[in-house]
């Protein structure tokens, strides 16, 4: 486990350690989700990135009654 000093400035350094695992660079953004006291961060992928990933998807399917309307 890495451990980080927030500057201050309010910033933090992610390690390389974990940028290189985790294939991270400058200018790469990411949602800041509080849990209680714990803070996550999730990158944000562009929006190219996501680009046929529901490929194989069918979009023929059957409605429910009421949601025909």
């Amino acid at each position: 486990m890495e451990t980080v000093k927030l500057s201050s400035k309010f910033q933090l350094v992610i390690p390389r350690t974990v940028r290189d695992r985790l294939g991270l660079s400058a200018g790469d953004r990411f949602q800041v989700i509080t849990l209680g006291d714990r803070i996550q961060l999730v990158r944000v992928g562009h929006i190219h990135e996501v680009r046929g990933f529901l490929g194989d998807l069918d979009p023929n399917f059957e409605r429910d009654e009421e949601d025909r309307t």
